[in-house]
């Protein structure tokens, strides 16, 4: 596990069953039923994690942060171990973020795939670094730039391939769209097999983000124009006032100067 986390560091390609809309609701319902489907995950404000900066083109802490973040381990290891078990893991997520218990002993074992009962800091500063991405909204940044760790996060059973339970289960933490999971399988399962490989979890973050870019360019553009647009009713506005009081041009700037 250490290689997954350890891969963020230096980190500085339509077939589908007709019985898919069903399954996605079987499944959606499953993942209700147990409270891992609902809000948005939030960082408490104040918290320790409200302070850090992560990059928003790489989705990486700064060696200043990551400095702290050891600082910060290093605090929570109480038993001097180099390594967190289970009821620190849950007080630590308990006291940053508004995450359930169910959602917390989810996180934990899929960072401790190999069910230890522990995790290193290399786990634990991957799972930091999507705190903060789920928290600026730069889930689609993060997937993208750490596809290889995300999915083998997500693999589960190491079989090289992830199902839609698995992004089912930990959604809560990656935020993607009801209709983005639905794409996924239906646009990016080549093989047709109900699972999704490395390559093909690949394009499907690569069109993600070009979809993420779109939409943030296109938000620019309507700030500009609302920006013109509050400009020229400003302008108008003015010209207006001066029109009622009788007033040209520059007539008020000129008075003051005799």
């Amino acid at each position: 596990m250490s290689d997954l986390g350890r891969s963020l560091l230096p980190e500085l390609f339509s077939t589908q069953h007709s019985s898919s809309e069903a399954e996605f609701s079987v499944l959606l319902q499953v993942a209700r039923v147990f409270g891992l489907k609902g809000s948005i995950m939030k960082l408490k404000q104040g918290s320790f994690l409200w302070y850090l900066y992560l990059d928003k083109l790489y989705c990486l802490l700064s060696v200043r942060n990551v400095k702290a973040l050891v600082e910060y381990f290093h605090l929570l290891d109480v038993h001097r171990k180099k390594t967190l078990n289970d009821v620190l893991f849950y007080h630590f997520l308990h006291h940053v973020t508004d995450l359930t218990r169910n959602q917390i002993t989810v996180v934990f074992n899929m960072l401790d795939w190999n069910a230890v009962g522990e995790i290193g800091f290399d786990q634990f500063y991957m799972l930091v670094c999507i705190l903060l991405a789920q928290e600026n909204h730069l889930e689609e940044q993060f997937i993208f730039r750490h596809s290889r760790p995300v999915f083998e996060l997500l693999d589960l059973d190491g079989e090289l391939k992830i199902g839609p339970d698995n992004l089912h289960m930990y959604n809560f933490l990656f935020n993607i769209k009801k209709q983005q999971l639905r794409d996924l399988y239906h646009n990016f399962d080549i093989t047709g097999d109900r699972l999704l490989n490395y390559k093909e979890f690949k394009l499907f973050t690569i069109f993600s983000m070009d979809k993420y870019q779109e939409s943030q360019k296109a938000e620019k553009e309507k700030k500009k124009e609302k920006a013109l647009l509050k400009k020229k009713l400003s302008q108008v506005n003015q010209s207006q006032r001066e029109s009622l009081l009788g007033i040209k041009p520059f007539e008020s700037i000129s008075n003051y100067n005799c």
